[in-house]
């Protein structure tokens, strides 16, 4: 289901360019493709003549840089930039990112996509030993870690910092000489290094955003590496060798854009290898087969592919309704799936429906929808979900933190099937997803993080360890 009427959301979405005379221009260009990462704020630093310049601001991207001059203002050859959707840290103007922070010897920006999991004991002792924030939001923390360190050159201090630091990260940091990348030890989150033919180097949060500025897929980033570009080329350092591949199985399932590979896996390829594996596994006699737009529009042709059904499209998303995950509570969000979908009569009128969608979480959205289409005329609508049930938090950089929000984790599927009012509803198993998405690593469940269904944390949960076993 599309981001904007669900109470899901990923944290944020990183892009960044080394050597192009038009950097932030190119920047923006790139955070514009990550959007659907974050719509909180956005935010670009630049690099021109050893100094630093920002702009940060909330809204979406275009809505920060509403005014032409303030891009133009940016100038230089490097910049790295931030869209927001925060799962830390207030949504005030103070936790946007990039943060640019300046020192008596030095310049700094740093962006942030995921969630520090011992976040709140190493803001405690910092404190206590003398540390000032300037926001409430985890990111801040690596900054003040990297400061502190007594290594002599900056690689050191950034891969010191990053022992210390735990949880899902993808960091990227501009300096007066250098760009840096370096991603988690789990590489929950995906970051990705790109060529521009120019040779300009670009790191994204997702591969979509380097098609989009005409930039050549090099590389990921891999687990518990740094990648250092500068105008000497490109370098890799290890700062942990302990490392082991839980790829976030939900940026397969919702959170990246389709157009986007993630360890050399199509998204949507992906995606519609779980709905035709959802329609093997939960197979059910309709006259057609729709999605609800945009993310589970894959997994429904998939379905309607493996079934021979005939795929309709029998919700319409209105585009230019304002985004409606962002009101301040869970009942104005669901009043707005009558905004932002519409049931389309002439096509599901006196029809049996299969409702393909991606993930259930609270369940309030998905009754909404399966009453629009009784509503419009459908006979019958039955809902296959084209993951497993989430019944576990996630503590990696998704706002879901406690099993109260999680209608999987409370009810049984015959249950939720009649909370949301479906004729039936069947969820896609584990062993169907990992096996649809591909991956082949070397890791349990084949490198996915499949936490949110199992409760099977690939890390110890440290701050939140307590809570949980509070819960449990």
């Amino acid at each position: 289901m599309s981001h904007e009427i669900k109470g899901i959301n990923e944290e944020c979405g990183v892009f960044g360019v080394w050597n192009h005379k038009d950097a932030s221009q190119m920047t923006y260009y790139g955070l514009h493709s990550l959007q659907h990462r974050g719509q909180e704020g956005a935010g670009i630093v630049s690099l021109e003549n050893n100094r630093l310049h920002g702009h940060r601001g909330l809204g979406l991207l275009h809505e920060v840089f509403a005014n032409p001059d303030l891009l133009t203002q940016l100038k230089g050859h490097s910049a790295i930039g931030h869209v927001r959707y925060g799962t830390s840290g207030e949504g005030d103007i103070i936790n946007i990112q990039p943060f640019l922070f300046r020192f008596y010897n030095a310049e700094i920006a740093l962006a942030h996509n995921g969630n520090l999991i011992n976040a709140k004991t190493l803001r405690k002792e910092l404190e206590e030993d003398g540390a000032i924030f300037h926001s409430n939001s985890d990111t801040e923390i690596l900054m003040h870690l990297i400061r502190r360190s007594n290594k002599d050159t900056f690689i050191d201090k950034l891969s010191e910092a990053l022992n210390i630091v735990k949880g899902g990260f993808a960091y990227l940091l501009l300096t007066d000489d250098a760009m840096y990348a370096t991603l988690d030890p789990n590489a929950f989150r995906p970051l990705s290094v790109g060529r521009l033919s120019n040779g300009a180097y670009v790191v994204s949060s997702e591969t979509c955003a380097l098609d989009t500025i005409g930039a050549k897929f090099v590389r990921d980033v891999e687990p518990g590496e740094i990648i250092e570009i500068s105008d000497n080329g490109l370098k890799s350092y290890r700062y942990t060798d302990e490392t082991m591949y839980s790829i976030c199985s939900m940026e397969y399932i919702y959170f990246a854009r389709p157009d986007s590979n993630i360890k050399g896996i199509n998204v949507h390829s992906a995606r519609k290898r779980m709905g035709k594996t959802l329609a093997k596994e939960h197979p059910v006699e309709a006259d057609m087969v729709i999605g609800v737009p945009n993310s589970s529009l894959s997994a429904a042709s998939g379905y309607a592919e493996a079934s021979s059904i005939p795929y309709e499209m029998g919700l319409v998303k209105n585009q230019y309704v304002a985004r409606t995950f962002i009101q301040p509570t869970q009942e104005l969000r669901e009043e707005g799936v009558r905004l932002k979908l519409s049931a389309v009569r002439g096509v599901v009128e006196g029809k049996r429906v299969i409702l393909v969608d991606d993930s259930i979480v609270r369940g309030t959205t998905s009754k909404r929808i399966v009453r629009l289409l009784k509503e419009a005329g459908a006979k019958e609508v039955h809902v296959r979900i084209s993951s497993p049930p989430l019944a576990y938090p996630c503590f990696y950089g998704i706002d879901i933190q406690t099993k109260e929000e999680l209608i999987a984790a409370n009810y049984s599927t015959d249950k939720m099937r009649e909370i949301i009012e479906a004729d039936s509803l069947e969820f896609l198993t584990e062993e169907g997803l990992i096996n649809s998405i591909g991956l082949k690593l070397d890791a349990p469940y084949n490198g996915l993080c499949m936490a949110y269904f199992n409760g099977d944390y690939p890390t110890p949960l440290y701050d939140y360890e307590y809570r949980e076993n509070k819960e449990d």
